[in-house]
């Protein structure tokens, strides 16, 4: 069954293997140097924390997980200069894989989404104390103590395509409601991650039901695009405003549109060195009918399991081990 879907409510045309390319993204912005920020007030590089001397949570907010997705970089920078206050607790800003940002390319702008590995797969106990070295490990290592100390994590991403904002809660209730009592415009997305690794928004007590701290990482749109620096800058302006951060304007109200769950029921992982769309997938396309072909992963066709499968995030650059694309469906 050649693949039949709509996007957001528009009708998607079918296409063959390999008869279509994905175009390039045009850079619309610009990366912020982050020299300034490089002596952070937490012991840790481009790590500063805000105390406010007043009890209350500790709340962060990460940008540049990836090297490539600039949208962050520029709304902590613009938080930064600010000066903003949390009203009580403390509040961690933290530019992640500053190594990555750092040889970003708007010539080519794909390159620098990590350096050794992908810094989102890293995040479990047995990776974290193993022997194994990278960059983004021994970074990320840097970085453990001040995650076992947060309370509440923003983590700020983008999208090889253009796409509607997700915000991916995880699998926990604890998740999805934080997601929720947040009233972002985004579609919000229960996942387990990726089967190549733990996200950081996964890790350890973020992911444990039983625990009442929380993660939500947000993919605010394409990686390069001038609107989803705005989408970035309206989530993190309402999860501070949250928690009583003092901000240099007010966060705009919440649309009052409720926020549709999408629950990814499985992970496409690429097992051969030969994978490919069956059409020019960017997110978010609702395929109608079971048993649609949907890609090729080698010789071995990929079919969805049900009725409105939604493909969630996939990736024209997937390689072997990695994810190609979330399958998922509409919940309520």
């Amino acid at each position: 069954m050649r693949a039949r879907a709509t996007i957001l409510g528009r009708e998607a045309g079918a296409h063959p293997p390999d008869e279509f390319e994905m175009p390039a993204e045009a850079v619309e912005i610009e990366a912020p140097d982050l020299a300034r920020w490089r002596a952070g007030s937490a012991g840790v590089d481009y790590v500063h924390t805000l105390d406010s001397g007043r009890p209350g949570p500790h709340v962060m907010v990460s940008a540049v997980v990836h090297g490539n997705e600039l949208c962050g970089a520029i709304v902590l920078d613009e938080l930064l200069r600010a000066e903003v206050l949390p009203a009580g607790g403390r509040l961690t800003l933290a530019f992640m894989n500053v190594d990555a940002y750092e040889r970003f390319d708007p010539g080519h702008p794909v390159l620098s989404r990590y350096v050794d590995e992908d810094f989102n797969r890293l995040w479990s106990g047995e990776v974290l104390g193993g022997r194994r070295d990278s960059v983004e490990l021994r970074r990320a290592r840097e970085l453990r103590p001040i995650l076992d100390d947060v309370d509440y994590l923003l983590d700020l991403h983008s999208m090889q395509y253009a796409a509607a904002p997700l915000a991916l809660c995880g699998t926990t209730r604890k998740g999805r409601e934080f997601a929720s009592a947040l009233g972002l415009s985004a579609h919000i997305v229960r996942d387990a991650g990726h089967v190549a690794g733990p996200r950081m928004r996964d890790y350890a007590a973020f992911a444990d039901a039983g625990s009442p701290r929380a993660a939500l990482l947000v993919e605010c749109g394409q990686h390069w695009k001038r609107e989803t620096v705005e989408t970035a800058r309206r989530v993190a302006f309402r999860f501070l405003d949250h928690f009583g951060v003092r901000l240099p304007e007010p966060p705009p109200p919440a649309d009052g549109a409720a926020a549709r769950l999408i629950e990814v029921t499985q992970p496409v992982t690429v097992r051969s060195h030969r994978f490919r769309f069956a059409g020019p997938f960017r997110g978010m396309e609702v395929i109608e009918k079971a048993g649609t072909v949907i890609g090729y992963d080698g010789d071995t066709a990929i079919a969805t399991p049900y009725d409105e499968c939604v493909l969630i995030m996939p990736s024209h650059r997937a390689s072997r081990g990695t994810t190609a694309v979330r399958l998922g469906r509409f919940v309520g």
